[in-house]
């Protein structure tokens, strides 16, 4: 059994060598600053414009720029596009606010986790961590392969594709997909 988690934490260590550099990673095409905030590097992603967009229309611009720290699990656009038609839509009408903070505050996890963190919980989990969200939800953190990935109360998948950008003020691992609470 050690030797199975034993290859899972090269596995990750493989992923997180190529995802992310250890100085500035480009994320969306700009890179990311270990001295900004998530937000101040977030509205710098091309790949996170409706991201950035959802955090303001929920008001948590001022909560994710604040001291954290924070591990934030960020969807890239495509991963909102994948959503059935209008559901972005839908969320961002002033109405929804709650909703919408509630999904995205299932994205975060108190405490700054990078990738080696986390494959410590999965091997200690026997091959699953559980992670609380900032929204009072769970988050269950496994490998697939040399993927690190993430599944939500609903069953859905999110597979981490950057990992380990780091900020002032926590972490960030980009997401494929994104992922809803119950």
């Amino acid at each position: 059994m050690r030797t199975i988690f034993g290859v899972i934490l090269l596995s990750i260590a493989f992923v997180v060598g190529v995802s992310a550099q250890d100085g500035n990673p480009m994320v969306g095409g700009a890179a990311m600053f270990k001295t900004k905030n998530i937000v101040e590097n977030a509205v710098n992603s091309k790949d996170h414009t409706t991201l950035v967009a959802a955090v303001k229309a929920a008001g948590l611009v001022e909560t994710l720029m604040g001291k954290g720290p924070f591990t934030v699990f960020a969807p890239t656009n495509a991963a909102f596009d994948m959503l059935p038609a209008g559901t972005v839509d839908t969320l961002l009408k002033p109405e929804n606010k709650a909703m919408l903070t509630k999904v995205l505050t299932y994205h975060v996890v108190a405490g700054s986790w990078d990738s080696k963190a986390i494959a410590k919980m999965i091997m200690k989990g026997g091959g699953k961590a559980e992670l609380p969200t900032v929204s009072g939800g769970k988050l269950w953190a496994s490998m697939d392969g040399g993927d690190l990935v993430l599944t939500d109360e609903k069953g859905g998948r999110a597979v981490v594709t950057i990992a380990n950008v780091r900020q002032s003020n926590g972490i960030i691992h980009v997401i494929n997909s994104v992922l809803m609470p119950e």
